[in-house]
Formats: structure tokens, C-alpha cells, sequence
């Protein structure tokens, strides 16, 4: 039921998904341009269209509190799950553990960590690939074309700047809803 309902409201307004199934029971899917609120929207609904069972992060405040309270149970539902940036254990390592007590486990998220422009991207997706050796999925949500999809899957190799170029390519006509805040795709200089 949910899923045709997804798909309706998709096709109701001019939005069409692409996607072929995942490789395997593990994963990354990055999700590039983040420009907008609306993407996470979006993304939820393409999610909920194709029954696709990812999971995907979020500050850990937006868990707890008063948005906790309200939110945080209908954004676990929805396959949110908190992660506490700012761990002495790192990100990573939280992540690595939870996606290593399952069988299946997909996570989703955004490299950029923000919808404003930046000229990195956050390097966590990279560091996680490589510790699992699990693929990570190109996914994008394309206003210029109205698509959402996931039709590439790549192995880090453990050299960025050859890692970085093949996202690059791929991300190259992929608009975002406000174009002039898709952040650079780089890492940080050390």
C-alpha cells in the first residue's frame, strides 16, 4: 500500500525513479547534490516506492529532546538512526559496529553533511567503504530531469583522488534543486 502510494504521488508530480536492485546485503548509498529539504522528501518517498530497506544517519539531536519526542520514533520508522558526530569512537567506528551486527544492512546518506555549499565532502562514506569493503551506490535526485535513482555501484580502491574523479564523472549532470549549493567534490585537505 505505501509503496503504490509513493509511486502515485511520484507520478502525480512528474518524478520517476531508476533503479535496477542493490549487488549484495551490504552497503553505501551517497546521495549527491543535498540542496534542499525537499530532497529528503523525496528520497523517503523513492525509498518507500521500490521497498528499498535503507537505513540512513542523522545528528543525534535530532533523536532526542523535544524533536526526539515528536520525530524520532517516526524517523526511526522510516529507517533513521542516530550517530553522535562528535564521539571520542568516531562516526566511522559507530557506523562499522552497526552495520556489522547485521545481515542486511544498507545505509544512506549525504556526503555533503549539509545543504549549503561546501568545497569537501564529508570523508566518513569513504573510510566506511573501505574498512567493510562494501560498494557504495551512486544515488542522486536529479530536478533537472525529475529522476531519483541508484544505477551505479563502485569499490573504493583506497586512492581518492582516482575515487574522487569517478564520482565526479558520474555526478556531473546531476542537478539539485538549487544548483549553486551542490558542494565540491573533494576531501578536505589534511
Amino acid at each position: 500500500m505505501r509503496s503504490r502510494l509513493a509511486r502515485a504521488l511520484l507520478a502525480a508530480f512528474g518524478w520517476r525513479v531508476e533503479f535496477d536492485g542493490l549487488p549484495g546485503p551490504k552497503g553505501i548509498l551517497i546521495v549527491y547534490p543535498h540542496t534542499s529539504n525537499w530532497d529528503f522528501v523525496l528520497g523517503l518517498l523513492a525509498k518507500w516506492a521500490i521497498d528499498l530497506p535503507i537505513r540512513w544517519v542523522g545528528k543525534e539531536s535530532l533523536f532526542r529532546g523535544l524533536t526526539g519526542a515528536t520525530l524520532g520514533r517516526l524517523m526511526r520508522a522510516w529507517g533513521g538512526r542516530p550517530v553522535d558526530r562528535h564521539s571520542a569512537s568516531g562516526a566511522v567506528e559507530q557506523l562499522a559496529r552497526l552495520m556489522q551486527s547485521e545481515n542486511w544492512f544498507w545505509l544512506g546518506l549525504s556526503p555533503e553533511g549539509t545543504r549549503k555549499r561546501q568545497d569537501h565532502l564529508r570523508s566518513g562514506f569513504y573510510h566506511l567503504a573501505l574498512k567493510l569493503d562494501v560498494p557504495v551506490g551512486l544515488a542522486y535526485i536529479d530536478y533537472a530531469r525529475r529522476t531519483i535513482g541508484v544505477r551505479e555501484f563502485v569499490r573504493m580502491s583506497g586512492d581518492a583522488e582516482r575515487d574522487l574523479a569517478r564520482l565526479r564523472a558520474f555526478y556531473a549532470d546531476k542537478v539539485g534543486r538549487r544548483p549553486g549549493q551542490a558542494s565540491t567534490i573533494a576531501f578536505r585537505e589534511k
